[in-house]
């Protein structure tokens, strides 16, 4: 189908000057292709209708891109896997949709520095696979790790459940290419572990959303390759006593690499899609690994089960047995599948929140977010990463139903403001996009909402980067 026989109006841009500056074929103009990409998971996020799709092969299409859009003022909307949850990847009406997930070519592996440098397109999974080879770890491991790009990860600051020991995306975030909205390509932070020249402008990137620049490249510090943990499972009769344990042993100086959460409802959605061995009626269960040395993991985990037991749990139980420790992380890495296969069978409906608390206030999150459930007509299952306080709680709810639509969003903005009134955060790693943007506001102060504005208009004074998203 050629650009002006499916494309060209008077209306509309002169894609076809595009087409004659980007590679061959990477140009789409089908509308039921571009159509179906224009939005990414989340739910209650418009999409609307971009007036062509360009899936990159190399940094020269994207300057292309920016250069022609800032030329005709076109809005330009990055995005890679899709798999985001914030509706951060969805087109706007008129926009360019420009997909870097064919840059996908891990660049370099420095063993001797411990670095690497990748496309942005680079699955999160294929680049462990890939560093395992040279005995070296990238740890941040979002729940989406088999399908989700490393750029997708950067624009969010994804984190996962080796965060508690091991950090976030941004942690390892040592040097970036960008294509700013004019097209200049510029290379921002440096590849060595010190550095203090200049702002930190890397950072600034990180969890941007794609709103200030496209990554086109990413040198990522890594880690030497991680010890085989042990695993433990403790059993709670609730989620308050669970979250009381989690506060109370990490504030003990425990510094185990995996610290998860999952209530009862998310086990039972859990053992219904698929045979992980998880025990049935329970409140809560918290799995615990630890990678320390020699004895150290199995005194990091006896430690555990006196703090569960002192906080009611009622059972906890403790392997070294790797079979089992890739079984349970399994079963955690389950959550998402299996509650969409229940929302499934409950009218469709999923709102996934991502809140975080300081871990101090676990406790009372847990049992005000109880309330919520009880207050609303919706059902609220939760699990998340408790070692560093960042639940996911999911308002499951019929989406024919438009009484119910309306309690799902009311119970989904209680859990935001309930998490910023225990002095936490409305994202955690999941990113602002459209579905929270406005609650950005519930969290900046004046001063902070002022930088934010000025650093946009600095970096993207024709507001053609990712509009509406994030800063509304």
């Amino acid at each position: 189908m050629s650009v002006s026989d499916s494309m060209q109006t008077s209306a509309q841009p002169p894609i076809q000057d595009l087409e004659a500056q980007l590679s061959p074929g990477v140009l789409v103009t089908d509308r039921d292709v571009i159509d179906s990409y224009a939005f990414d998971k989340a739910l209650f996020c418009p999409a609307g209708q971009a007036v062509a799709l360009v899936r990159a092969q190399s940094v020269d299409d994207v300057v292309a891109v920016m250069v022609f859009a800032t030329k005709h003022r076109i809005p330009v909307v990055t995005q890679g896997a899709r798999t985001g949850l914030s509706g951060a990847a969805n087109a706007v009406d008129g926009c360019l949709l420009l997909n870097v997930a064919g840059l996908d070519e891990i660049v370099a592996i420095d063993p001797v520095n411990q670095t690497c440098r990748v496309q942005p397109g680079v699955i999160n999974q294929d680049l462990k696979a890939a560093l395992a080879e040279h005995g070296l770890a990238y740890p941040p491991d979002p729940g989406s790790v088999a399908i989700s790009t490393i750029g997708g990860n950067v624009a969010t600051n994804a984190g996962g459940m080796c965060c508690v020991k091991y950090g976030v995306t941004k942690d390892y975030v040592r040097a970036m290419n960008v294509v700013l909205a004019d097209g200049t390509v510029t290379k921002l932070g440096r590849a060595t572990a010190k550095g203090v020249a200049g702002l930190d402008l890397a950072a600034l990137l990180v969890g941007s959303e794609g709103t200030l620049g496209t990554i086109v490249e990413v040198t990522l510090a890594l880690k030497p390759a991680l010890t085989p943990p042990i695993t433990a499972v403790g059993i709670f009769p609730d989620t308050a006593s669970a979250g009381r344990t989690v506060t109370e042993y990490m504030g003990s100086g425990a510094n185990p690499s995996m610290l998860e959460f999952i209530d009862g409802a998310s086990v039972a959605m859990i053992n219904d899609y698929g045979d992980f061995g998880l025990p049935e009626d329970v409140g809560a269960l918290l799995l615990v690994q630890s990678d320390a040395r020699g004895a150290g993991a199995m005194e990091e985990l006896e430690a555990f089960r006196r703090v569960a037991e002192s906080n009611g749990g009622t059972e906890v139980f403790v392997s070294d047995d790797p079979s089992d420790s890739e079984m349970l992380v399994a079963a955690r890495r389950a959550v998402a599948p299996a509650m969409e296969k229940y929302a499934h069978t409950r009218g469709g409906g999923e709102l996934v929140d991502d809140v975080c608390v300081p871990r101090s206030a676990l406790g009372e999150f847990f049992e005000r977010l109880a309330a919520i459930d009880s207050r609303f007509d919706v059902e609220v299952a939760t699990a998340g990463h408790a070692g560093d306080g960042n639940m996911h709680p999911s308002v499951v709810f019929d989406a024919g139903d438009a009484g119910q639509v309306a309690q799902a969003q009311e119970a989904f903005a209680a859990i935001m403001q309930l998490g910023l009134d225990l002095g936490g955060t409305i994202t955690g790693e999941h990113g602002v996009g459209y579905l929270k943007r406005e609650w950005l506001g519930h969290e900046l102060d004046d001063g902070a909402k002022l930088m934010h504005t000025q650093i946009k208009d600095a970096l993207d004074p024709l507001g053609i980067l990712n509009p509406g998203k994030m800063f509304g």
